[in-house]
């Protein structure tokens, strides 16, 4: 159950990298940048997994009363997704600022 909520958020993070390798079509493609694009996504992958996996060991769910569990159970999978998420995007966030300005500066 760990790592159910970066098995569904898994498809929308496979079409952000995605974008993120094919777009912008303006700057050169080159293997120096292919290489960084290729590095930006094996970190932005780390950093979401490391972040959801930490989002879901310190989610603290409800104790269960005398009528039972209460509800909340859920936020042990959204937080995760929801952290795994953010690490994603700040991470392609930086590499875009920094292929943008590196590979500008080269091209002109």
């Amino acid at each position: 159950m760990r790592y159910l909520a970066l098995l569904l958020l898994a498809p929308w993070l496979v079409v952000l990298g995605w974008a993120y390798w094919a777009y912008p079509k303006s700057l050169p493609r080159t293997g120096t940048r292919r290489a960084f694009d290729a590095l930006a996504l094996v970190a932005s992958i780390i950093a979401s997994v490391q972040a959801a996996l930490l989002a879901y060991d310190a989610v603290e769910l409800p104790a269960a009363d005398q009528f039972g569990p209460k509800s909340g159970a859920i936020w042990q999978q959204v937080v995760p997704a929801l952290y795994g998420y953010g690490a994603f995007l700040a991470v392609l966030v930086v590499a875009l600022v920094v292929r943008q300005v590196i590979w500008k500066r080269r091209a002109s």
